[in-house]
């Protein structure tokens, strides 16, 4: 029987993203890709900063903007995140599928943006929310409906690629 990560890189199926390493993820990064369907029904992705929230996912962007439009058109997204750019060892993907709300009304923007600019800019909050409180701000409220998709190489032998296993 073939080893996943020794003979092959075939299986990868038990090499998930447990809750803990999920969690983990979600603090450590900063940034995902946003992905939603065009006007045109092509898929399209940008990516944007997040913040997670009282089990959502939260963004912050401009009104007209192409993730908008299509949003508005189909608000079922996913968000990719990677472990890319963090101190995290090996590499880490989750996918996760949702549902997400166009909020334009400023009591929301106004809670959501002091959050955003909070972890964010915490050196200077205040500095980073004047230049995101403008006239076409929305927040985008993203409700996860499940994982797609998800992948640890650490949970290799040689963290997937033949070398030393990762901690």
């Amino acid at each position: 029987m073939k080893r996943t990560g020794t003979d092959d890189l075939e299986d990868l199926r038990g090499l998930r993203l447990d809750s803990a390493k999920q969690a983990e993820l979600l603090e450590a990064q900063t940034e995902c890709t946003v992905v939603f369907t065009n006007e045109d029904g092509w898929a399209s992705g940008v990516v944007m900063t997040y913040l997670h929230l009282e089990n959502c996912f939260w963004l912050t962007t401009v009104e007209g903007r192409a993730q908008v439009r299509g949003i508005a058109h189909d608000p079922r997204i996913s968000l990719v995140f990677s472990n890319a750019g963090t101190s995290l060892s090996g590499r880490r993907m989750l996918s996760v599928r949702g549902t997400a709300v166009i909020h334009r009304d400023e009591v929301m923007k106004q809670r959501i943006l002091k959050a955003f600019a909070e972890r964010h800019q915490p050196q200077a909050p205040e500095k980073f929310l004047s230049l995101l409180d403008s006239p076409k701000r929305l927040v985008l409220q993203v409700f996860p409906t499940g994982i797609a998709v998800s992948h640890d190489s650490t949970r290799m032998p040689g963290d997937g690629r033949g070398g030393p296993k990762s901690t």
